[in-house]
């Protein structure tokens, strides 16, 4: 298993560890298999979404603000209530098929780290497994 380490600049965002993932791919050898990333915060999540327009990026933000304002009345005290929603909403990792020795992604498609409580260091884990 690999530990990547991802910093963030800003509270929200969202980074692209595709290569980072596909090192760690290439690293363990694999010809056919899985790769799992997975993110061990609760204000932090992993997802896959279009890397070729930033455009995506700013837009997925922009809604899960909408949907989940920073300021709406939570209980949770330390002020980062929306960022365990926004992590959950994304989820803790996401599972990519190796084949060929390479992560079997769409045209279109990034693995993103997503930050909601930076900036921070996080750890991602990946776990790639041959079959």
């Amino acid at each position: 298993m690999k530990r990547l380490q991802v910093s963030t600049a800003r509270r929200e965002q969202f980074v692209d560890i595709t290569s980072a993932v596909a090192a760690a791919v290439a690293e363990a050898g694999a010809a056919d298999g899985w790769a799992l990333a997975y993110c061990p915060h609760t204000t932090a999540g992993i997802t896959i979404n279009e890397n070729a327009d930033p455009d995506v990026v700013r837009d997925l933000l922009a809604a899960l603000e909408r949907m989940v304002p920073r300021e709406a009345g939570y209980s949770h005290r330390e002020g980062n209530a929306d960022a365990h929603v926004k992590a959950s909403l994304m989820g803790s990792s996401a599972t990519v098929p190796v084949t060929g020795a390479a992560l079997a992604l769409g045209r279109w498609q990034g693995i993103y780290l997503c930050e909601f409580d930076g900036p921070r260091t996080r750890n991602v884990f990946v776990d790639v497994r041959a079959c």
